[in-house]
């Protein structure tokens, strides 16, 4: 006889088992949620082999951190929360050992919607995952996750007027990286 068990009694005892370091549990949550976690990656990453970097190292801190989740709140939204940190975390660490030069930008540029209308998402993702790191790093923040200049600021130890012109400048490069691809 099935017994129906709520989602809420399954996650919990599964998130228990990963306290636990049960490793079938610690699977289970990778294998539930690896799309959530490397889509986050991947709009961090330059390829599909950093974005693995970027998602196992993240997974490693998931790990580590189970018995730190509140129960009763959304796991997917935490997760989300610590794979976009470890991005965050790895980009101040590359950044600390490059820096690159900010040039005044005048003018503000959006990205041409008819661009971007011709392109698939595949072909977006890769023109996103050819920008700088610092550039990617912004524009991810501010354009998909939603973040303001202000909590940009904050989480890359930069100002919110250098958030504000990387931004720009992601977003002028996105649209010359589109424009090449559909050949405008």
């Amino acid at each position: 006889m099935d017994i129906p068990i709520s989602m809420d009694f399954r996650e919990r005892d599964l998130i228990s088992a990963c306290i636990r370091r049960e490793e079938w549990a610690i699977r289970k949550v990778y294998e539930d949620h690896y799309s959530l976690m490397m889509s986050i990656c991947l709009r961090f990453a330059a390829n599909e082999s950093d974005a693995m970097d970027l998602l196992h190292d993240g997974y490693i801190k998931v790990i580590n951190n189970f018995e730190k989740y509140v129960p009763n709140t959304s796991f997917p939204s935490w997760l989300h929360r610590l794979i976009v940190n470890n991005c965050i975390d790895h980009f101040r660490k590359m950044s600390r050992r490059r820096t690159e030069d900010i040039e005044q930008i005048y003018h503000t540029a959006i990205i041409d919607p008819d661009a971007v209308s011709k392109c698939t998402e595949k072909e977006i993702l890769n023109a996103i995952q050819k920008l700088s790191p610092t550039y990617r790093t912004v524009f991810v923040l501010a354009a998909i996750e939603g973040y303001s200049h202000k909590e940009i600021a904050t989480e890359l130890g930069i100002t919110e007027s250098t958030s504000r012109s990387n931004l720009v400048k992601a977003r002028l490069r996105l649209q010359e990286l589109l424009k090449e691809k559909i050949g405008m």
